[in-house]
């Protein structure tokens, strides 16, 4: 009885045990996607919150060296830039939320390793965030911006350095680190493939014999 057909326990991605593997590195990387973003949402909430209730758009608190706490309200995007464009800005907002959302599922289901979930959950935190700023503290579109590194910097908040540091680290993991390589390397049930010798070639051959040598075929 032929078995060319069957699916045997070699198979790496027919065994068993390895079907559930795409929906557990699904779950597992939408629940740390969520986690990072919900931190970061907690994060920025609190400290605008703070701020509102701390700082004022006249004096500047001091931190240290060159950074600075001052209040400000910006309806641009983040570092200020798009002033006076906050319907478009909210627009971009949400399609952005929807994009990382999406991406963040195919990258999932591809193999992502875990600095571009990270970076991802930091993208998504950060615009959510934001977003909730210009829909719910009725600052007419502005969002609450209080930290201020250098004078000639406009002010900013904790959910535009995530946005900045989520970008800059799913574009370097994606460039540097690649999952379809790093997965070949590592697939379970898997061996990578040797060079052809004569010796390992003479094993494939009929009766073991080297091409044009004396053994004969069955």
């Amino acid at each position: 009885m032929s078995l060319a057909g069957s699916p045997g326990p070699l198979d790496g991605s027919k065994g068993p045990g390895n079907q559930g593997r795409p929906a557990r590195r699904v779950f597992v990387s939408a629940a740390l996607l969520f986690l990072v973003a919900s931190a970061v949402v907690a994060l920025d909430q609190w400290s605008k919150s703070w701020a509102l209730r701390n700082l004022s758009v006249t004096g500047r608190r001091h931190v240290i060296g060159p950074m600075y706490l001052v209040l400000g309200f910006n309806r641009g995007a983040a570092f200020s830039l798009g002033a006076g464009a906050s319907p478009v800005i909210e627009a971009v907002a949400i399609g952005l939320v929807v994009g990382v959302v999406a991406f963040s599922r195919r990258a999932a289901k591809g193999g992502a390793n875990l600095a571009v979930i990270v970076g991802l959950g930091l993208l998504l935190g950060g615009a959510v965030s934001n977003l909730a700023d210009r829909v719910f503290r009725h600052h007419h579109g502005a969002v609450v911006d209080f930290i201020q590194v250098v004078s000639w910097w406009p002010t900013f908040n904790v959910a535009d350095a995530s946005i900045t540091v989520g970008a800059v680290t799913v574009v370097v993991a994606l460039v540097f680190f690649s999952p379809a390589r790093s997965n070949d390397e590592a697939r379970p049930g898997t061996s990578p493939e040797k060079p052809l010798t004569s010796s390992s070639l003479a094993g494939r051959l009929p009766g073991g014999g080297l091409p044009g040598g004396g053994a004969e075929p069955r």
